[in-house]
């Protein structure tokens, strides 16, 4: 969404505004970042429909680190979207089933409570820090470019 919005602003490619010394650096950042963020609510999605004996955080960051791992080999080598995408959902899938120890369906609760929950703490820090009308302008104009 970044990059769309970047060069529709004919800002130019997001990459660009980092500094040279930088490009290196951030993407492991962004990476671990990502990582812990995506563990936090997969924990905490977790919690909600498993209980606390079987979600554990370090269960969360494996599902983490594995799926982001093998959904980025996927999109880099398969050349049609749609499966990368697919395969994707299926392994996110598979890793949530498997270390929590529970069933498809419950798996799929999960994935899609994970979801909310960060999207429910995106629309709440958007609103703390007074920048909800940024983040929904965003958003619905990255919805419309994509159609």
């Amino acid at each position: 969404m970044l990059s769309v919005y970047t060069i529709h602003a004919s800002i130019g490619a997001w990459q660009d505004l980092i500094p040279e010394g930088l490009r290196l650096l951030f993407p492991l950042v962004l990476f671990l970042v990502n990582l812990l963020v995506s563990a936090v609510f997969l924990y905490l999605a977790g919690l909600v429909v498993v209980g606390k004996k079987r979600a554990l955080l370090t269960d969360a960051i494996t599902i983490s680190l594995l799926g982001s791992v093998l959904s980025t080999v996927f999109f880099m080598f398969l050349p049609y979207r749609p499966i990368a995408l697919l395969l994707s959902a299926l392994t996110w899938l598979l890793l949530i089933k498997r270390l929590y120890k529970i069933g498809w369906f419950s798996a799929v609760v999960v994935g899609i409570l994970g979801v909310v929950i960060f999207l429910v703490v995106v629309i709440l820090l958007a609103f703390a820090f007074h920048i909800l009308y940024i983040v929904i302008d965003r958003f619905l104009y990255f919805l419309l470019l994509s159609t």
